[in-house]
């Protein structure tokens, strides 16, 4: 990543619109199909994350990316950082953190002028956070947003997944 704009490779698992859950299995170099969502909910926008990270859930760091157009599972694309949406869940009693980073791709049109979460509409912000609840709630994981951020911050948790990767 270029930290001095928040530029970065990002990895497409699963793409806007889709209720199939994909994740890419390092074993086999293949997309695996994780799970699919209930009628009626989809990703609201391509899903990825970062390689050569690793978050405190042991996965790369996960990055919802805003285009124009959903891509598809594999696709690498030039995203910029505009934020994080800092979150806890819990599962069976046991919490960890985990934070979402928010992106647009660099190639885009329409969210070509966003540079941080506060720009964009907060009703698009709100439904990005609740499709977030929903999609743990559904699986009887508790998520819990705690805050949003800036670029600045979406750096500092991206440096330390990547410090965490090659610590592990």
């Amino acid at each position: 990543p270029d930290e001095q704009s928040a530029k970065l490779d990002v990895i497409i698992e699963t793409p806007r619109g889709s209720r199939n859950k994909y994740k890419y299995e390092p074993s086999n170099k293949m997309y695996k199909l994780s799970k699919v969502m209930p009628e009626g909910m989809v990703f609201p926008y391509d899903f990825g994350y970062i390689p050569s990270t690793k978050a405190e859930d042991g996965d790369p760091l996960d990055v919802l990316v805003l285009t124009d157009e959903p891509l598809f599972p594999g696709c690498l694309i030039e995203c910029k950082l505009i934020g994080a949406i800092e979150a806890e869940q819990e599962e069976k009693g046991k919490k960890h953190r985990n934070d979402r980073l928010v992106a647009v791709a660099t190639q885009s049109l329409l969210y070509s002028e966003i540079e941080k979460l506060g720009q964009l509409n907060p009703v698009v912000l709100k439904q990005i956070k609740d499709f977030f609840v929903n999609y743990q709630r559904v699986r009887d994981i508790r998520f819990t947003v705690l805050g949003e951020h800036g670029p600045e911050r979406a750096v500092e948790i991206l440096q330390k997944s990547a410090a965490h990767k090659h610590a592990a």
